[in-house]
């Protein structure tokens, strides 16, 4: 089975807000109604189905319907794909940064 292409553009773009990175917080505890998810939060009904839209957009989360309330559950593999970009570039300045230390320490000894 092939793997889904990661939008690493809409994943970054839904962590953006303290909102949803206590959504996808609450959602890595286990599967969770709408209702569950907009208790925390002062916000109107249309704006946490908002927030939802966005992280299900992103494909973090994915809702399914059980009579008239939305089950929510967390899909992590957009989360991994995002960190496998940061660690990527972690490693690559981490590597220049010590390659500048290391010149820098050289200059000082001439």
């Amino acid at each position: 089975m092939a793997r889904a292409r990661v939008d690493l553009d809409a994943v970054f773009a839904s962590l953006a807000h303290p909102i949803r990175r206590s959504i996808i917080e609450r959602l890595s505890m286990g599967e969770c109604t709408v209702s569950d998810l907009a208790k925390p939060h002062d916000v109107s009904a249309p704006a946490i189905s908002k927030h939802l839209r966005v992280l299900e957009d992103a494909g973090l989360l994915e809702q399914t319907p059980d009579g008239r309330v939305r089950r929510c559950n967390l899909n992590a593999a957009p989360l991994s794909a995002a960190f496998a970009w940061i660690v990527r570039y972690r490693l690559f300045w981490e590597d220049a940064l010590n390659a500048l230390a290391k010149h820098m320490e050289g200059d000082r000894k001439r």
